[in-house]
This record gives structure tokens, C-alpha cells and sequence, in this order.
């Protein structure tokens, strides 16, 4: 694996910066808690249940700040950066709520929201001067984006080489063809055109939605911005592909040299202002994954997804938390695994589902905790969409959750209609976590549907959706707790 970035040229700036914030947070302090997750982890789910339930005064009993009564009021707060698209929380709640419900679309895009908490601090003196105020800033991004810091440690012809090794993997040859018989048709020596340039990055484009899609490689699929492009669609710093080496000396006005001007620009221009400007400010961090989808996909996906948490946590900016070293440059002290969609099973596998996850960042935590940062593992989901159930099957009680699969999943010759209830028995995960890893030829088989959100939801006194949780009251206490103190 490379080395985590180094953009040791702009930390001055960085610097500044924090010394800014840090003199507008003199009274209200600012916790600033990065998400992410790569596709379809629930970023926006986890984010939209955390405000809602925040906002409402849910019951949450793990947080121990409202556990003891010290949690007073939530509201939403503008957030002083104009310039970053609001987190829409209003919208997706009315879809997962709706009388319809529906999922709201993955994250493609950097947003933003401030919550403000208003709580009475458990410190006697600082409690003597009234009630204590906090903000929260949640930025949402997508794990795609992060990935790509790994390519400031590359050259062009680094990334080439690993991008087509990975396309000829036995999963990818099938998606990558059609790109590999447009760039035979190719002369990468000739005089570049933009139709040439056009019609390789889209071939490499599709080559990678295919793999994305299917039971391919689902995690290291690199330039993440190829796939969420964001308001960069159609650039020139995001037209280009991976191209074999060159044995003769490269023409300055070949398609070889602009794609090698366009991937340098490509760093500099939209992978490291990311890094400057958003990742290397957050002082907690939350990485959900979506543990469940690999397991069904098999080893491959499995070694895929060890490999990209890996390599996320590679990036971070960790270290214990200094008081005064934050007014120079902050650091996330503490970093949360979250394996999501814990209520696809029964809660009689939940541990082994964190113990899973614990496995599959053992190694990219190591740094982490040497430089002093605290890290821990969770399974939770954080709208639960089934309830658990049992039945009987040749004289044996099996576990099922109930619940509306989404309108299209399959489950051996059934297609759902979106409208049916069923029970399900999902299967169990092994308890030796080590079979996982190593067993190539005997994958887990789990019955691992998506479901629709809850068809109804209770409400609270106030008349306000209640929101139903697995453990997300723990990661809060977690991730936000301490500042609560």
C-alpha cells in the first residue's frame, strides 16, 4: 500500500485556518464529525436519523447526557461556509417517511449541516454560568473521494499500471473489454484530439459503473470522481484513462502527455483541495460499511473491502486530542467502524457482525491508536426497516426479521413487488471469523435482501416521528459524548 498523502506545502494555510475557527469557537465550541462510507453504506440514512432523533429528544439511552437529564434542547443552525451544499435533511426524512417510503439517493457530493446541542455541563464551575452550548458540523462526503488521496503519492504511470492490472482481474475482464478494444484502436503516439480523449474516458467510465455494479471488485475502484462526479462533469481534469507504457520517448502533443497533464491536474486541482479545504479540519470521524453486501459477494469482495478501509484510514489526520495544538491544526481523535444494516439480521449474530469488522480494520487501526487516537467497531442500523420474528421449519425455530423487501429483489425464483411483507431467514454468520478470510472456494451464502423503510412509524407526545435505531445511541455517546460533558 502507499504512503498516506503529504501535502506538507499547504499546512500553513491549514494553520491559519484553524487558528480562525478557533477564535470564533471561543464561546460555542465547534465538534466538527466527518461521514462517510463507500456506495450504498447508508451515509445519508445514518445522518438523517441522527439529526431527527437529535432534533426530537428521542430516547436515547446510551448517550449518557440525556441519560442523566443534562440534554436540554437540538435545533438546526446555519452554517458559517456558504459555499458548500446543505445537507438535505428535510427532504430525505419526508422521503423515508412518506406514505410512500423510499430511500433517498447516495451520496454524489460534499454537504454539509450544523446542529446546535444546548446541555447542562456535569462540571460544578462551568455549570455555575448557565446552560453550555456546542455545534455540531456534520460533513457528508463520499469514501470514493477519500480513496483518491492515495493517488497524490502517484505518477501517471503508477496508476496506469495498477488501474489495468486491476481491469484484467478475472471479475473485471468482462467489463473492461470494450475499453481495451477502444484503446487498440488508438495511436497514443498521434496528436491528441478531444474525441480520442472523449471516447477512452468514457469506455474506462463504463468499465468502472459495470464493476461497480456487479460482483466485482466494489471497493478500489480509482478515480472515485469518475463515478461521482459531482459539478466536475465533463471537465477536462476528469477526461482521461488509464494507458499502457510508452517504450519510445512521449510527444509533448500526444494523447499520452495530456492525459498525464490531466491527471496532475486532477490532484491538484480536485484531489487536494479536498483534502485542504474539508478532510484535514474534522476532529471525529464515522466510516460506515456496508459488511453484509461483501459477505454475499465472496472473498474477492471481502479482500476488496479490507484493502479500501485500509486504505481510508491511511488518510486520516489522527492523533490525541491537544488543546492548544488545535489552534494550529486539528486532528480526529477519535474514528468509528460502523457495519450498517445490522437489522438485515437477527440480533443473535450482531456480535459476530462486529467481530467481522473488527477483523477487517484490525490492521488499518494499528496506526491510528499508535499516534493516540481512540477507535472502535459497531453494528447498527440506523433507521431499523424489519422487526425480528420465529418460526418453525421441520421442527426447528429459526430467527427471521419481517419486513418489504424493495420492488425488483430476488430471493432464488422470487421477484419482490415492493409490496409484500414476508419473513426472512437470513442465515447465520460463522462464529470462527477466520474462515471468512481464508475459505476462497466456500463463501458465506447469506439471504441478504434490501428493504423499504418502515410502512408506519409511532410518534412521540409532541406528535413527531419516532425513528427506530439499533445502537445508534452508542456511536453518539461515542463520537459526540465527551463534548457533552
Amino acid at each position: 500500500m502507499s504512503k498516506p498523502p503529504k501535502i506538507i506545502s499547504d499546512k500553513l494555510g491549514i494553520a491559519f485556518s484553524n487558528i480562525s475557527d478557533a477564535t470564533m469557537e471561543i464561546f460555542t465550541p465547534t465538534l466538527r464529525l466527518g461521514v462517510t462510507g463507500l456506495s450504498r453504506a447508508g451515509k445519508t440514512v445514518f445522518i438523517t436519523s441522527l439529526i431527527h432523533n437529535l432534533l426530537t429528544n428521542a430516547s436515547l439511552p446510551a448517550l449518557s447526557a440525556q441519560a442523566e437529564g443534562r440534554l436540554i434542547a437540538a435545533k438546526l443552525s446555519e452554517h458559517p461556509k456558504q459555499t458548500i451544499p446543505r445537507f438535505a435533511y428535510e427532504q430525505h426524512l419526508k422521503a423515508i417517511t412518506d406514505k410512500n417510503p423510499y430511500w433517498p439517493n447516495s451520496t454524489s457530493n460534499i454537504s454539509q449541516i450544523r446542529i446546535t446541542l444546548k446541555f447542562q455541563s456535569n462540571n460544578w464551575l462551568i455549570s455555575r454560568f448557565g446552560l453550555s452550548k456546542i455545534n455540531i458540523d456534520i460533513i457528508d462526503y463520499p469514501g470514493e473521494w477519500l480513496l483518491d488521496l492515495e493517488l497524490l503519492n502517484m505518477s501517471f504511470a503508477n496508476w496506469s499500471k495498477i488501474a489495468l492490472q486491476q481491469s484484467l482481474r478475472p471479475n473485471s475482464k468482462k467489463h473492461s473489454k470494450e475499453f481495451f478494444e477502444v484503446l487498440k484502436k488508438i495511436d497514443l503516439n498521434a496528436d491528441a484530439t478531444e474525441p480520442d480523449a472523449l471516447i477512452l474516458k468514457q469506455a474506462f467510465t463504463q468499465y468502472l459503473r459495470n464493476s461497480k455494479k456487479d460482483e466485482g471488485s466494489i471497493s478500489t475502484l480509482l478515480p472515485g470522481r469518475f463515478l461521482m462526479p459531482g459539478d466536475l462533469e465533463g471537465s477536462p481534469a476528469l477526461s482521461f484513462s488509464p494507458l499502457p507504457a510508452q517504450k519510445n520517448p512521449v510527444k509533448n502533443t500526444s494523447l499520452y502527455a495530456m492525459f498525464e497533464r490531466r491527471f496532475e491536474a486532477y490532484k491538484s486541482q480536485v484531489v487536494k483541495p479536498f483534502f485542504i479545504e474539508h478532510f484535514a479540519q474534522l476532529d471525529r470521524q464515522i466510516v460506515l460499511v456496508d459488511v453484509l453486501r461483501s459477505l454475499n459477494l465472496g472473498h474477492q469482495a471481502i479482500s476488496d473491502l479490507e484493502i479500501a478501509l485500509e486504505q481510508v484510514l491511511a488518510c486520516f489526520n489522527t492523533g490525541s486530542k491537544n488543546p492548544l495544538m488545535q489552534l494550529i491544526t486539528r486532528k480526529i481523535d477519535k474514528i468509528l467502524f460502523a457495519a450498517t444494516k445490522a437489522d438485515h439480521l437477527h440480533h443473535t449474530s450482531h456480535n459476530r457482525l462486529e467481530t467481522i469488522l473488527k477483523r477487517l480494520v484490525k490492521d488499518a487501526t494499528k496506526k491510528a491508536k499508535f499516534t493516540g487516537a481512540q477507535t472502535n467497531s459497531i453494528a447498527l442500523s440506523s433507521i431499523r426497516s424489519t422487526f425480528e420474528n420465529e418460526i418453525k421449519q421441520d421442527g426447528e425455530k429459526l430467527h427471521t426479521i419481517v419486513g418489504y423487501p424493495q420492488k425488483g429483489e430476488k430471493l432464488a425464483k422470487e421477484i419482490y413487488d415492493g409490496k409484500t411483507e414476508i419473513a426472512l431467514f437470513p442465515g447465520d454468520l460463522p462464529s470462527e471469523v477466520e474462515s471468512i478470510f481464508q475459505d476462497k472456494k466456500h463463501p458465506i451464502k447469506l439471504n441478504f435482501l434490501r428493504f423499504l423503510p418502515p410502512q408506519k412509524f409511532n410518534k412521540n407526545d409532541n406528535d413527531e416521528i419516532i425513528l427506530p435505531y439499533i445502537r445508534l445511541d452508542k456511536a453518539l455517546e461515542f463520537l459526540i459524548g465527551d463534548w457533552l460533558k
